[in-house]
């Protein structure tokens, strides 16, 4: 039994020290959305309720940060 207990200590060393290196990914800007969006003169038509239609268009987005987060919250 402490054979087997020492590989699997020895396996897990193992593995956690030839594990990949996960590389973190690049913030997104503000540019980096490709949404059709309306220009000026296009005709939108304007809908009440819930339907599909064919062309969409993205009349306005935002609640973009600039800034990064640092406070973190959660707990109390």
């Amino acid at each position: 039994m402490w054979v087997q207990l020492a590989i699997l200590v020895v396996s897990a060393l193992i593995s956690y020290a030839t594990r990949p290196k996960p590389t973190t990914p690049a913030p997104s800007a503000f540019g980096d959305n490709d949404f059709p969006q309306a220009e000026e003169g296009t005709p939108h038509c304007v809908i009440f309720g819930d339907v599909w239609v064919e062309d969409w268009m993205v009349l306005g987005l935002g609640n973009y940060r600039t800034q990064a987060i640092k406070k973190k919250g959660g707990k109390k």
